[in-house]
């Protein structure tokens, strides 16, 4: 990322207000010139009193001067602090409306991602989070300073150093020598303080990600009574950020105290030069005042110029990340045209071989075929590729070879919007969103009224254990068991009304009652739709009218239970696996002695 490029790309952000960008600027052009008049007056102040003291005039005559002086320095002010307010207010309503704008259009944009963006290394949910925050945060503070500080700085600067010239040449050539050389030595500070400011944007990532880490594993780190464990690893990456910083700070102090030579050795000049002009009476004795407070109005944005170079590097380091997220193009989820009146449900998949983005296969020419209207299982142990099938068959990742056909019409031609509302996703753990349970049901469709919401609870039979909470449907969703919250994912299912349902492990880790209040819900909502299960119940398995089963990413059997199960093979193997672990025989026996 360089400068012009940084600039290019705010620029889209900072033309819609373009006219807090003119009033700025207006106001810089007032405020420079109001900033010289302290050197006039003082210099005006000095020579005026000098030639009272010489003619030796009384006191009061000398105070119509005084009274000139107060006047003017007096409107001076008034008018500097309503510039400034400006300048800051205008400043601060253009960082604000801008920082609003990047947050707005960058969740615009990840949202449009396809779901192998979130999945790889550098964009964990802790590192993206970091580096979006820390992207805007030095982008908008750039902004900020370029037209609350940087901007009315250097006119100031400029303007001061104009006033040298024109009042002696000599004495403007110190101060205008004076600025390449602190701008050189910025530059160089700038230079050996990038890498520091790439490895803290690396060490901060790996902090926010540690952190979230730890919170999500929080349960598993006290039952392995690994606290220690964790807090070293913390530590290590404290430590690395610590060593970062003091060298940074070390660099930082020892090119500030260069920079501070420079500018009292100008100052230094100015005054040896103006004494000088002085007494071969080329210059008045309040020139040297009036030389010395310009020198200072150009000095100024030379000591604020390491800050600048700080901000501007900040802002080109995470910028370069957060432009990398905002302009992932190649990452957006690619979409058809085709949006049918009607979808039945009939899937096929047709020589379909799938690897993930990091380069792990999953899919091995998989060939299948779902008939609508019917509830298909997939069975096979764990890393066989059923919910990569899932996956891939609502378009979150697209084969890497082979052919799927919605209907006879090839998936990739879908409509991917349309597509996901004629699809269902029911999940081992499905996400409740912070909010009441009505909202969290609504979210199958938003505009649904209370009436449609209370009918889908009930079908999803979790309506009577809502009205027994306090607040019924206004209750906060995260209340609920894991269980309830399940049904609350499929009542929304029976909103969103789907002619294809997904199930995922939808009754995987809750308990023996639960699961069959789960069952309850889930055989009302496959009626007259066309459902895949992936699920190790043997309850939902025999439920299917047919099964696929696959291994080690393959389809490896196919057919009804019955043919399967006579089959002696994979499924064989499963099934007597899930039976053997329920201890059937022993249940019968139970049963069979009540």
């Amino acid at each position: 990322m360089t400068i012009k490029k940084l600039f290019k790309n705010i620029f889209p952000f900072v033309k819609p207000y373009k006219h807090l960008v003119f009033l700025a600027l207006a106001l810089t052009v007032v405020g420079s010139f109001a900033a010289q008049i302290n050197a006039f007056v003082l210099k005006y102040t000095v020579d005026k009193i000098s030639e009272l003291l010489v003619d030796n005039t009384p006191l009061r005559q000398g105070m119509h001067i005084i009274g000139i002086i107060s006047a003017i320095l007096l409107s001076k002010e008034i008018i500097y602090s309503l510039v400034q307010f400006g300048q800051k207010f205008y400043g601060e309503k253009l960082k604000i409306m801008i920082a609003r704008d990047f947050s707005q259009t960058i969740v615009e944009k990840i949202l449009t991602y396809r779901m192998a963006f979130y999945t790889t290394d550098t964009n964990e949910s802790g590192k993206l989070q970091t580096r979006i925050d820390a992207g805007i945060s030095s982008l908008t503070r750039l902004v900020q300073n370029f037209f609350i500080d940087i901007l009315p700085l250097f006119a100031t600067a400029i303007v001061a150093l104009v006033c040298m010239f024109l009042a002696n040449f000599y004495v403007g050539l110190v101060g205008l020598f004076t600025v390449p050389i602190y701008f050189l030595i910025s530059q160089r500070q700038a230079v050996r303080l990038s890498g520091f400011r790439r490895n803290m944007r690396f060490f901060r990532e790996n902090k926010s990600n540690q952190i979230i880490n730890l919170i999500d594993s929080i349960t598993v780190i006290k039952s392995f009574v690994r606290e220690s464990e964790e807090a070293a690893r913390h530590r290590q990456i404290q430590f690395d950020m610590t060593e970062n910083q003091m060298s940074t700070r070390k660099t930082s102090y020892i090119f500030d105290s260069l920079k501070s030579f420079v500018e009292q050795i100008g100052i230094v000049l100015v005054i040896i030069l103006t004494a000088y002009f002085v007494l071969a009476e080329q210059m008045t004795l309040g020139a040297i005042m009036f030389h010395i407070m310009l020198f200072n109005n150009v000095s100024a944005p030379i000591r604020q110029l390491h800050r600048i170079y700080d901000e501007v590097n900040d802002a080109l380091i995470y910028s370069e990340s957060f432009f990398d997220i905002m302009k992932a193009d190649d990452q957006k989820e690619l979409s058809g045209t085709y949006r049918p009146a009607h979808i039945r449900g009939d899937i096929e998949m047709r020589n379909v071989n799938f690897e993930y983005p990091n380069g792990t296969p999953a899919l091995y020419d998989v060939s299948m075929k779902i008939e609508p209207d019917q509830i298909t299982a997939l069975v096979g142990l764990s890393g066989a590729g059923k919910s990569t099938v899932i996956n891939i068959l609502d378009k979150f990742y697209s084969p890497s070879s082979g052919q799927i056909l919605l209907d006879g019409v090839d998936l990739s031609e879908y409509d991917t919007r349309f597509l996901r509302e004629n699809i269902g996703l029911v999940l081992q753990k499905n996400h409740i969103f912070k909010g009441t349970i009505a909202d969290n049901i609504r979210y199958g469709k938003i505009n649904s009224s209370l009436e449609e919401v209370q009918e889908a609870a009930k079908k999803a039979y979790i309506h009577d254990q809502i009205m027994e909470l306090p607040k019924g449907y206004d209750s906060e969703a995260h209340l609920l068991s894991g269980g309830q919250q399940q049904r609350i994912a499929i009542a929304r299912m029976f909103l969103k009304n789907p002619p294809i349902i997904f199930l995922d492990e939808p009754t995987a880790n809750l308990d023996a009652i639960a699961t069959e209040q789960i069952k309850n819900s889930l055989d009302a909502i496959k009626v007259g739709r066309t459902v895949v299960i992936v699920s190790h119940s043997i309850s939902q398995i025999i439920d299917s009218s047919h099964i696929i089963v696959m291994e080690k990413g393959r389809v490896v059997e196919d057919g009804t239970h019955e043919d399967l199960y006579d089959l002696k093979g994979t499924y064989h193997r499963i099934f007597s696996a899930m039976a053997n672990s329920l201890n059937i025989d022993k249940i019968t026996k139970s049963m069979q002695d009540n």
